[in-house]
This record gives structure tokens, C-alpha cells and sequence, in this order.
């Protein structure tokens, strides 16, 4: 960056002469050389893949982040006695991000958060939240070090014909096919589900549905690099 070093970057609230938050920068980049996340929307519900790596991260915020969502869903559900929308989460949460890139005494979360879920009205719903604090609805996303291949695979996919457990499938071979094996050797794939599969609760996938799923993924891989 053409200005760092230079004094713009110390704090989150001094912008730079042609109107830049390092900062924030610095936080997206730190997500971007994290491990890939992606969450696809279905019919019935969302499925959520992770490409869990071996590697120090900034965990610490995603804890944070992930317990001021449950306040802000209890807090919800105490004072209008129903539970929170996950549009109303996602904007509460997305309002607090934003908070701590507004003042010297704190610094951006180097996070950025997926929100999934299933909205009585609204059905299947995910939304993700950048460091910015800037929210947006999507039907598939992705984030990490290979979102931009991930984003690609997604927009493919056939997602008002796919049910949950297709979605599981196509989830692992996205993550296996944008994984760098030349980087990153080791990692272990997490897949989760909100469904009528999970009985409307978010669950991690059977252990057995993830081995086939993962089976395939790389069955997928091999005939691949073999064409």
C-alpha cells in the first residue's frame, strides 16, 4: 500500500490523504489469507464448509463475534418474546462490527462472519458480514484464501434444484478443489446444516454422510487432474 508506513495506518479512526482506513484494509487481508468458508443456500435450508487449517488465526474474534451474537439473540428474544430474524441479527451484530472501526482505542475485527439460518416467513437465509461491518444477503458465498474460485463453483451450481444433502456433496468438493496443497498440506473439512435434516437446528453433518461426502470430493478431484 502506497501510504503505509506513513502514519495513516496507527489507528482506525485517521483516514489517509485519498480517503483510505488501512486498518480495515489490513483486517480484510488477514480474512483473505485465512482458510476458506462457504456457505450455500438451498430450498430447504443452508449448508456451511469449512476448510479448517492448521494455522494460528485471529480465533480470538470469532469467538467474540459468535458470543455477542448469542447475547444479542437472547436479548432479542427476552425483549420482543419471539426469536430474533436472522436479518435483524446479522444487523445488530453488523452494527457492533462497525463500532470498532470508529475509534483509535480499538481495532477492526479481523474476521469476517457468515450468518445462516431458517426465517418462519423468509425460509433459508445467509447473510455475511465484512470487517467494514457491511452486510449482505446471498444465496452462496465464500471467504478466505480461495473465495474467488469457490465463488465461481457456487455460481454452477443448480441451487433452487439442489437439496441439503447434494448441497453437502457439492460443499466438500468445492472445498477440496480451492484447497492449495502446495501451501497449505494439512487440513480438516467441518460441514454443518440447518434443515429439516437437523430438525431446524444447526448441527454438524452425520460423521458418515461427511466420510461419503468427502469420498466423492476426492473422487471428484482425481478424475479431474486426470482430464
Amino acid at each position: 500500500m502506497a501510504s503505509q508506513g506513513t502514519g495513516y495506518d496507527l489507528s482506525a479512526s485517521t483516514y489517509s490523504p485519498d480517503g483510505r482506513i488501512f486498518q480495515i484494509e489490513y483486517a480484510a487481508k488477514a480474512v483473505e489469507n485465512a482458510g476458506t468458508a462457504i456457505a450455500i443456500k438451498t430450498k430447504t435450508g443452508v449448508v456451511i464448509a469449512v476448510e479448517k487449517l492448521t494455522s494460528a488465526g485471529l480465533i480470538a474474534d470469532g469467538k467474540h463475534i459468535a458470543s455477542r451474537a448469542r447475547d444479542e439473540a437472547v436479548n432479542h428474544r427476552d425483549t420482543y418474546r419471539y426469536p430474533a430474524p436472522l436479518k435483524a441479527l446479522a444487523d445488530r451484530v453488523s452494527m457492533y462490527i462497525q463500532a470498532f472501526t470508529l475509534y483509535s482505542s480499538v481495532r477492526p475485527f479481523g474476521i469476517s462472519t457468515i450468518f445462516a439460518g431458517i426465517d418462519d416467513s423468509r425460509g433459508p437465509q445467509i447473510f455475511m458480514i465484512e470487517p467494514s461491518g457491511v452486510f449482505w444477503g446471498y444465496n452462496g458465498c465464500a471467504i478466505g484464501k480461495g473465495k474467488q474460485l469457490a465463488k465461481t463453483e457456487i455460481e454452477k451450481l443448480d441451487l433452487d434444484n439442489l437439496d441439503l444433502t447434494q448441497a453437502v456433496d457439492e460443499a466438500a468438493k468445492i472445498i477440496f478443489k480451492v484447497h492449495d496443497d502446495a501451501k497449505d498440506k494439512d487440513f480438516e473439512l467441518e460441514l454443518s446444516w440447518i434443515g429439516p435434516e437437523s430438525k431446524g437446528r444447526h448441527e454438524f453433518v452425520p460423521e458418515e454422510l461427511k466420510k461419503e461426502a468427502i469420498r466423492k470430493a476426492k473422487e471428484a478431484l482425481d478424475d479431474e487432474m486426470e482430464d
